[in-house]
């Protein structure tokens, strides 16, 4: 299995620097690779990608990348040296925005929990 997590971080690595310095379309949102992952005959690939912005830019992104991904995978094929170039597909990773609500639900029970300045009982 350690052969897969360092592909899997080689393909991430590759992918993310392809998408940031070489693809071109104004689809693109600020995309972040976040994870990859891959089968055991290394054949196919989950990308998992995160966008700051609203539904509306996960949407365009995805768009863009979907289109983009024959040029991805020829490029991957040329940099990484692997018997095969693992067939992939995106998939949205939200699990930053879910974490940044319960951070937020989190520090809304903390204001609450806290007591008022006026209402502090005198120390003795």
């Amino acid at each position: 299995m350690l052969r897969a997590d360092k592909v899997a971080q080689a393909l991430k690595k590759e992918i993310s620097n392809i998408i940031h310095y070489e693809l071109k379309d104004p689809r693109l949102g600020f995309v972040t690779v976040t994870r990859v992952e891959l089968t055991a005959d290394l054949r196919y690939a989950k990308v998992f990608y995160s966008v700051l912005g609203i539904d509306e830019d996960y949407k365009k992104t995805k768009e863009a990348l979907d289109s983009a991904m024959g040029f991805i995978r020829r490029l991957l094929a040329q940099r990484l040296r692997l018997r095969f170039a693992p067939e992939f597909v995106f998939k949205e990773d939200k699990s930053s925005e879910y974490s940044i609500s319960i951070q937020k639900v989190l520090e809304e029970i903390k204001k609450e929990d806290e007591p008022k300045k006026g209402n502090r009982l005198p120390k003795r």
